[in-house]
């Protein structure tokens, strides 16, 4: 059965379409989610995100630890600041994507996705068994929720008197967020300016009342997965699952930047990244753009336009609702990426240019 989330009963007010995923009850839409999705481009969005995990790794060593345990130099993170980061296996498969913050300089909460974190725990835990840190699952006491657009600002700037301006983008700052005690950060998954709040589950409707009446104003909308995927598509920011997963690797997925060799020490998967970085990959993860109205989609092939052999595989696709075409994400054979392309869809060739990713960047 489907585990809900502290604002479930919100939802349903709402007249959300409500779906399983990753073992969550989530809002899939509240009605179009295409409005959902250009609200969020050109005013706000509102995202329950409390599925997500909130792992604790705290004490004197806790930022060696974290550098031990995964491949990101975290112990050199100021307070007040997050970073991306990956946790791999021994052959240097990615086991989820993350974002660490440095709460204190003994205490960094790390957030992994709702399908991963137990197992992130269990990792990390393991990992950091040589050193004088604890790691503790505190997921269960979080809600989370987002505000995301170029509005943002301006609508929680209503409800508190934190230093938003101030607010560097991938930090994060303890506040009172209408009249509640709240993890205020700045970093999105939407290509959008925008803030996520940490908070007592307790805390999650009646701050998800204060933001909504709020946001009224400026156009907020609650936004359900449907536009929360499209506009991360957008963004070519990868899903994990999708763009990601054991059996690649950072390089393959193009984010080898996230790999700190320079760091002291050995970390978990170092020896077998450190064989392939000055490899190029078999396949490399791509932004495909249609020339047509059809949508490539998840697992449809990637094929030469001329013969129709395979070359690779569309990991997420959708119609962009800015972009105004079918787009897509697919590892490419790199041989094949200056032939002519095209996607199998349902049997029929549909070609398709190779783009640079993100599809979409906001003007700042």
């Amino acid at each position: 059965m489907s585990r809900p989330t502290p604002l479930r009963g919100v939802h349903e007010s709402l007249g959300a379409t409500l779906t399983d995923f990753a073992g969550w009850l989530m809002p899939l839409r509240y009605g179009s989610e295409s409005a959902e999705h250009n609200a969020v481009r050109q005013a706000a969005g509102l995202f329950d995100l409390s599925h997500m995990g909130e792992i604790f790794v705290t004490g004197p060593q806790a930022g060696e630890a974290l550098d031990h345990a995964l491949v990101g130099h975290l112990s050199t993170l100021e307070p007040g600041r997050a970073r991306y980061t990956m946790i791999v296996n021994a052959q240097g498969g990615v086991l989820d994507d993350l974002i660490v913050y440095r709460l204190a300089p003994e205490e960094f909460m790390v957030v992994a996705n709702a399908s991963n974190y137990p197992m992130v725990a269990a990792e990390l835990t393991g990992r950091a068994k040589a050193f004088d840190a604890a790691v503790e699952d505190r997921s269960d006491r979080y809600a989370l929720v987002a505000v995301q657009g170029p509005r943002s600002q301006e609508i929680l700037s209503r409800l508190t008197d934190a230093d938003l301006a101030g607010l560097k983008y991938y930090a994060g700052l303890p506040a009172t967020v209408a009249g509640r005690p709240a993890l205020i950060a700045r970093t999105g998954y939407t290509g959008e300016d925008g803030f996520e709040l940490f908070i007592a589950c307790d805390d999650a409707e009646p701050l998800w009342a204060a933001l909504t009446e709020a946001g009224e104003p400026y156009g907020l909308r609650p936004a359900g997965l449907s536009a929360r995927d499209t506009l991360r598509l957008e963004a070519g920011m990868p899903l994990y699952g999708n763009e990601l997963s054991s059996a690649r690797t950072p390089f393959d997925a193009g984010l080898g930047r996230v790999v700190k060799f320079d760091k002291p020490g050995d970390f978990v998967g170092r020896a077998a990244l450190e064989a392939l970085k000055d490899t190029a990959p078999a396949r490399r993860l791509v932004g495909l753009a249609a020339t047509g109205r059809r949508v490539p989609r998840h697992g449809y092939p990637v094929v030469r336009a001329d013969t129709g052999a395979t070359v690779g595989e569309v990991t997420s696709g959708a119609p962009s609702q800015t972009l105004g075409r079918p787009i897509a994400m697919a590892y490419v054979e790199t041989e094949a990426l200056d032939d002519p392309l095209a996607v199998d869809i349902r049997g029929s060739r549909e070609p398709v240019e190779v783009v640079d990713l993100p599809f979409y960047r906001r003007n700042k």
